[in-house]
């Protein structure tokens, strides 16, 4: 026998639908963060620990599976040559000024 409106627990239906309602909110959330972070240029931040659980993600994308970058380092003739064309293109620019 088919329940009626009325034999329905409103209150139960409306749990239901809520939680419902929110686990869209969430995936649309990330998606939203992923987009953001696409136009930004940045990376992605990591999920909220519900949303992570359902959202299947790479290991390598996790938070902490990333490497630390190393410094780079100039050598001493590098840092040189490069002191040496700024100070020539200032030059350039200040005989410019001048005139």
């Amino acid at each position: 026998m088919p329940r009626t409106p009325s034999q329905v627990d409103q209150a139960a239906l409306y749990e239901a639908a809520l939680e419902g309602l929110e686990l869209q909110k969430q995936r649309l959330e990330e998606q939203i963060r992923l987009v953001r972070s696409l136009i930004g240029g940045k990376k992605p931040r990591a999920a909220a620990p519900a949303a992570a659980a359902e959202t299947t993600a790479a290991p390598a994308a996790k938070k902490g599976a990333r490497k630390p970058r190393r410094k780079r380092n100039l050598s001493p003739e590098a840092r040189k040559r490069i002191a040496e064309a700024q100070k020539k293109r200032w030059a350039a620019f200040r005989k410019e000024a001048d005139a």
